[in-house]
C-alpha cells in the first residue's frame, strides 16, 4: 500500500532506474512488510519557483498506513533521501517527508 510520489523539476535524470533504486531500498526495510503493495511515481513539475539560486528540486512523498513511530517514519524518509542524493548528486533542492493516510483511505482490491 505505500505510496511514494516524486515531485521533481522539468529535465531532471529522474527515469525508471530511480524508482527501482528506491524500490529496492524500501523493499529491504522491515517497516515495508508488503514491498508488492509499494507504488512509486514521479511526476515532472512544468511551472515552479523556489527561493533560492538554484531551480533544480526533487521532492519525496511516502505516504504510509498509520502506526509506524516517528523514528521509522525519519528513517524511511533518510533512507528514500540518500536513494535520491545518489542518484540525483547535482540536484542541490533534494527533500522527503512521509505522512499518514487518513482512515478513510480506500482502495479497490
Amino acid at each position: 500500500m505505500p505510496h511514494l510520489t516524486i515531485e521533481h523539476a522539468n529535465g531532471l535524470p529522474v527515469d525508471q532506474t530511480l524508482c527501482d533504486a528506491l524500490y529496492e531500498a524500501l523493499a529491504a526495510h522491515p517497516a515495508i512488510p508488503h514491498p508488492a503493495n509499494l507504488k512509486i511515481r514521479a511526476l515532472p513539475s512544468a511551472c515552479h519557483r523556489i527561493g533560492t539560486d538554484s531551480q533544480d528540486f526533487a521532492h519525496a512523498h511516502l505516504a504510509l498506513l498509520p502506526g509506524r513511530d516517528d523514528a521509522t517514519k525519519a528513517a524511511l524518509a533518510g533512507l528514500v533521501l540518500d536513494v535520491m542524493a545518489r542518484h540525483m548528486p547535482q540536484v542541490d533542492n533534494l527533500s522527503a517527508d512521509i505522512s499518514e493516510l487518513s482512515p478513510a483511505y480506500t482502495k479497490r482490491a
